[in-house]
């Protein structure tokens, strides 16, 4: 029987004009089987830092005060084993040049982009189901030719490897807001910002725990944090 994992997405600065030059797309993924416990552990987490349960965790809402709560869930995350994180960062999205490539818009590449997110994570031997926050950006039609495209490059033709991509309401799913999350912290380290001391803390965390600068591609096994930065030449 084909082990089965789920996989949580979200994104930072994905917006084609939004004023940022560095994007991120962030993926968390883990055994199905070790889902409840982690939901449990985080929603626990919450609780022991005085949050409500149902609590939306995001990078936007890191602050001076709630800083050794996200420090904990950072913590969590680089200590529990069933836990994976891979991002892709393109840099600077101002020298996309979409009209280059014919009938592509931000959206298409924004696709395009996912399907560099989440190729590598597959194993032909194991099942998965794609979870993907639920924005405009990326709409119900996009999510399934996502799925085509990620079946098809696999020629799983017949849903065996990737069962299905489908959008949720991140709300509602503390895997997805683990992904915003550390999406976010890359995302930071990625744009070069220092204005919040807090965030840098978080950044450097991550740094260490990882292992990794956060701002250049590692080793295409890597299972814990595994990062790509992202450059046109790597799609031909």
């Amino acid at each position: 029987m084909r082990e089965i994992y789920h996989v949580y997405c979200d994104e930072s600065c994905h917006i084609e004009n939004d004023g940022q030059l560095a994007m991120v797309l962030g993926a968390v993924w883990c055994p199905a089987e070790a889902r409840a416990k982690i939901f449990r552990v985080l929603r626990t987490i919450k609780k022991a830092y005085g949050l409500d349960p149902q609590f939306e965790v995001k990078w936007t809402k890191v602050s001076p005060g709630a800083e050794r709560f996200y420090s904990a869930w950072l913590e969590y995350f680089l200590e529990e084993d069933d836990l994976h994180f891979r991002a892709l960062v393109v840099p600077d999205k101002s020298k996309l040049r979409h009209e280059a490539f014919d009938g592509q818009d931000h959206d298409t590449w924004y696709y395009k982009m996912y399907f560099d997110l989440l190729k590598v994570i597959f194993r032909p031997d194991s099942r998965y189901r794609v979870f993907i926050d639920l924005k405009d950006t990326l709409g119900e039609t996009k999510v399934k030719k996502l799925h085509d495209v990620l079946c098809n490059n696999m020629y799983d033709f017949s849903r065996e490897v990737i069962a299905n991509v489908q959008q949720v309401r991140s709300h509602e799913v503390e895997l997805v807001q683990l992904a915003d999350f550390l999406a976010g912290i890359v995302s930071y380290a990625n744009r070069g910002l220092t204005g919040s001391p807090a965030k840098l803390r978080l950044v450097e965390q991550l740094k260490r725990g990882s292992g990794y600068s956060l701002t250049a591609t590692t080793l295409l096994k890597e299972e814990k944090v595994n990062l790509l930065n992202w450059r046109a030449t790597e799609t031909d």
